[in-house]
C-alpha cells in the first residue's frame, strides 16, 4: 500500500543528497582534447569549464578558423564527459532512495 508520509520522507532525503552531490561534483574533473592535444579543456561534473590550454604553435592570426574549430571541439568533448560523469554521480546518489519509476527522468527536473 502506498504511504504518502514515507514518500515525502524519501523526497526530502533525495533533495538533501542531491544538494550534497552537486557540491561534490564541483571537484570531479574531466579533461578533453582536440587536435591531438593542441587544445585541452578541463571541466567539472557540473559542466563548468575550468581551464582551456592552447598550444602556442597553433596560434596563427591569419588562420583563426582552425583554432576556433579545435577549441569548440575540445569544449564540446569536455562538456559531454562532464555531463556523463554528473549523471553517473546523481544516479548513484538516488539509487537507493527513490524507486525506479518508469518515465521518471532526473534531467526533466534540471538535476542532471
Amino acid at each position: 500500500m502506498f504511504n504518502f508520509g514515507d514518500m515525502m520522507g524519501k523526497i526530502q532525503e533525495m533533495q538533501s543528497r542531491l544538494k550534497a552531490v552537486r557540491e561534490e561534483m564541483e571537484d570531479i574533473l574531466v579533461d578533453a582534447e582536440a587536435g591531438g592535444g593542441m587544445v585541452r579543456v578541463t571541466a567539472n561534473a557540473n559542466r563548468r569549464i575550468l581551464k582551456i590550454e592552447i598550444d602556442p604553435d597553433i596560434v596563427d592570426k591569419n588562420d583563426l578558423e582552425i583554432m576556433n574549430d579545435l577549441i569548440t571541439a575540445a569544449v564540446n568533448k569536455a562538456l559531454d564527459k562532464a555531463e556523463a560523469r554528473g549523471r553517473e554521480e546523481l544516479e548513484k546518489a538516488t539509487k537507493n532512495i527513490m524507486p525506479n519509476l518508469p518515465g521518471f527522468d532526473l534531467s526533466k527536473l534540471g538535476l542532471t
